[in-house]
């Protein structure tokens, strides 16, 4: 591990929005956050949602709002720790977003590229929660339709 990639464990991701600690939904938004603050990488969390789908109505059925916005590079952000066969709900929502939203940019990091980037920036206990089916079950009980 080289020194330069090392993010102490106590520090705490700060909304750079409002200066304001979130309340994030799993704990690899917050060790990701952790990253962006560690090198200055403006960001925003869940600052918008994006209706998908409507009724006869117009009422909104499904919306999505992806994890993180970084201003500076105009760039959504989604995480996800579910094992790649259970993401085709979020690959979905990601097309649908990009189809009606084409102005949009949005990436989807997915469970090994979050473990890898953890590991990298000496981020190893975060990291330890995708050794097993723990983060998959925990992202599926949190998740919404």
């Amino acid at each position: 591990m080289s020194v330069t990639n090392y993010i102490p464990a106590d520090t705490t991701p700060q909304n750079s929005s409002n200066g304001q600690r979130p309340n994030f939904s799993h704990p690899v938004e917050a060790a990701f956050a952790r990253i962006l603050d560690y090198y200055g990488i403006e960001w925003q969390y869940e600052p918008r949602t994006f209706p998908l789908e409507w009724d006869d109505q117009i009422r909104i059925l499904e919306a999505f709002s992806p994890d993180f916005y970084l201003p500076q590079q105009d760039l959504y952000i989604e995480l996800t720790t579910l094992r790649s066969g259970l993401t085709t709900k979020k690959n979905r929502k990601i097309r649908r977003m990009q189809a009606l939203y084409p102005e949009i940019n949005i990436k989807l990091f997915k469970r090994r590229e979050m473990r890898d980037l953890m590991v990298k920036y000496g981020l190893d206990q975060e990291a330890e929660a995708f050794a097993g089916d723990a983060a998959q079950h925990d992202e599926t009980q949190q998740s919404t339709p």
